[in-house]
């Protein structure tokens, strides 16, 4: 007899296999187990995302088994969170070779991210909640991982205090919507029948509460602070962010998107994410270290996020957040490469035509007036046409006008027509495994919209005004106001990490 997978045991063996892999990684613990281990454990890892990546394949309408929500949504953020666990886990094996926290390294990334993936599953709300709790603390114990040191003290106990500020508020969100609907599962409180039990005021100050929960995790201001200081934590940490963590707004936000649309929350959270985009990129053109300038890249990436889903664009916040949380993982474990990088694109910067220059600021404009005027939005519309045509000029400039020669423009070009392409088919297919699993959101007034653009094109404004007026008093100031934005604090840093010298004192490092 052929067995098949239906729609009933995929769940099953998704469930059974990150059951295993939990059980592998307390294994692992073991003292007893060889370090050689480690290696069937990440071939056991494997399997929940064999079984995700199925269930995508084969899931083509909103399920619910239990307290299960099994939708394309669901099943894609899951394999998201454990595809990244899962790489990442797969480049620590020799990269984090003969650390003392080795075993429970890897313990810990595992517990984290099964537990980031059955929050994102749930559609009870007890269980995201215990979910996404133990997921900030397994962040959090990450991220504490060389207590010996004391930079990763103060900065565990930093961002588990944020942490559980984000989780109590969520805890309240999710309790108040409980008492208004009397159900626990998001499904039933979502319906119109659920909807009409809140009052206007009662329904703002839910929203409000959801976009501080998810606003902190986000590094959004004024909460940044954490992530900034984040950089202490070992490499594969920083990349293991990005799965589901500090993107979990936008996730969080989508699948509330039916009370949170057309709420005034959503000009206080466009407002936030607006700061938060400048701040992170003034943050980026003053810093030196490359996993700080990552850092705030990061904080600015989240704000345009989430600006994306205050528009009510929440198809494009979940691309968004798949596609970021994909590249800036992979930044984060080159990061070892940076100084070469860096030389080369400063090379390549000082060849650039200015006539090519002007060409791609051109296309840019084409592209985002054409993209407008074919789209029926005003609001969203208008934003996504200015980030549609400044990244084709800002990739233009980077990929053919710093082209060395023909040759180089040329390739350049090529590369350019290939990443649209790319870009294009991804787009389509996620518009079309996510058509009925993410629905279209209200856009606030466009009066609102036209504000926040404003903001963002101030921003651009003043920072190539600084970059071309770095000798003027009033630039210098800004210029140390970011850096002192951007830096930790003081009792955070040490010039060399105290517990070394006491360690190699004993006479060398323990296994």
């Amino acid at each position: 007899m052929l067995v098949t997978l239906d729609s009933l045991s995929l769940p099953t063996v998704f469930f059974v296999s990150l059951a295993v892999s939990a059980l592998s990684a307390l294994l692992l613990l073991h003292p007893r187990i060889p370090l050689s281990f480690v290696r069937i454990h990440v071939g056991i890892i494997t399997l929940p995302v064999l079984v995700a990546l199925m269930a995508i394949v084969t899931t083509d309408a909103n399920t619910i088994i239990g307290p299960w929500r099994l939708d394309p949504l669901a099943w894609l953020m899951a394999l998201f969170v454990l595809t990244i666990g899962l790489v990442v886990q797969r480049y620590s094996i020799r990269y984090l070779l003969g650390d003392r926290f080795y075993r429970k390294y890897f313990a810990l990334l595992t517990l984290t991210t099964g537990a980031a993936s059955v929050a994102w599953l749930s559609d009870d709300l007890r269980w995201l909640l215990v979910c996404w709790g133990a997921t900030l603390l397994g962040l959090t114990l990450l991220l504490r991982l060389n207590r010996e040191w004391q930079a990763a003290r103060i900065l565990a106990a930093r961002s588990g205090r944020v942490f559980a500020l984000s989780w109590l508020i969520l805890l309240v969100a999710i309790i108040w919507l409980t008492q208004v609907t009397g159900h626990w599962q998001l499904s039933y409180v979502l319906t119109k029948d659920g909807l009409a039990q809140f009052g206007s005021w009662e329904r703002t100050a839910i929203n409000l509460l959801l976009v501080v929960a998810m606003v902190i995790p986000a590094a959004q201001w004024p909460f940044q602070r954490w992530l900034l200081e984040s950089v202490v934590a070992p490499t594969p940490v920083s990349a293991v962010m990005h799965a589901g963590l500090v993107n979990a707004g936008g996730i969080m936000l989508t699948r509330f998107a039916p009370l949170f649309s057309g709420d005034v929350a959503q000009i206080v959270l466009l407002v936030l994410a607006s700061i938060s985009v400048l701040l992170g990129t003034g943050i980026i053109l003053v810093q030196v270290d490359y996993k700080r300038q990552l850092v705030a890249s990061t904080i600015a990436q989240m704000g345009f996020m989430l600006i994306q889903i205050a528009l009510g664009a929440y198809l494009a916040a979940i691309i968004h957040l798949v596609l970021h949380g994909l590249f800036k993982a992979s930044l984060f474990l080159q990061a070892g490469s940076a100084v070469r990088r860096d030389g080369l694109t400063s090379r390549t910067t000082q060849s650039s035509s200015f006539l090519w220059i002007i060409a791609g600021g051109a296309l840019g404009l084409l592209v985002g007036i054409g993209f407008w005027l074919t789209a029926p939005e005003e609001g969203y519309q208008l934003i996504s046409a200015l980030i549609y045509g400044w990244s084709v000029s800002f990739a233009w400039t980077q990929l053919v006008a710093s082209g060395d020669g023909r040759i180089g423009r040329l390739t350049g070009f090529s590369l350019l027509a290939s990443m649209a392409i790319v870009f294009s088919i991804i787009q389509e297919a996620f518009d079309g495994l996510l058509d009925e699993a993410v629905q279209q959101g209200i856009q606030p007034p466009t009066p609102v919209v036209i504000l926040a653009l404003f903001i963002l094109l101030f921003g651009s404004a003043l920072g190539g005004w600084l970059t071309r007026n770095r000798s003027s008093a009033s630039s210098a100031v800004i210029y140390l106001w970011l850096v002192r934005l951007g830096e930790p604090h003081r009792d955070s840093v040490e010039s060399h990490p105290k517990y070394l010298s006491q360690y190699m004192s004993r006479g060398g490092h323990q296994q």
